[in-house]
């Protein structure tokens, strides 16, 4: 428990820091999941819809520092090769 002003500042402010990057993470997650459905289905059309969406949202959670620019960089290379794969 904090004990000084101060203290509990930083506790609210790492409290709403973490609500936000926990739903850039979310929303993340989601446009990825997205495209795999869609590579799962053998749904062609709709993977290469929903890919621009997912390297955004990838995109956005590394500038926001929710990930890892390496692990963003990870994940839009294995969504894009999967995409290309699926349509080789």
């Amino acid at each position: 428990m904090a004990n000084h002003k101060q203290a509990e500042k930083r506790n609210r402010q790492r409290l709403k820091r973490r609500e936000r990057n926990l739903s850039h993470l979310s929303a993340m997650r989601t446009f990825v999941k997205k495209v795999r459905r869609a590579l799962d289905a053998n749904n062609l059309a709709e993977a290469k819809a929903a890919l621009p969406g997912a390297l955004s949202a990838i995109a956005k959670a590394a500038s926001k520092g929710v990930v890892h620019r390496n692990t963003a960089s990870r994940f839009v290379s294995r969504l894009t090769l999967a995409v290309t794969r699926a349509s080789a």
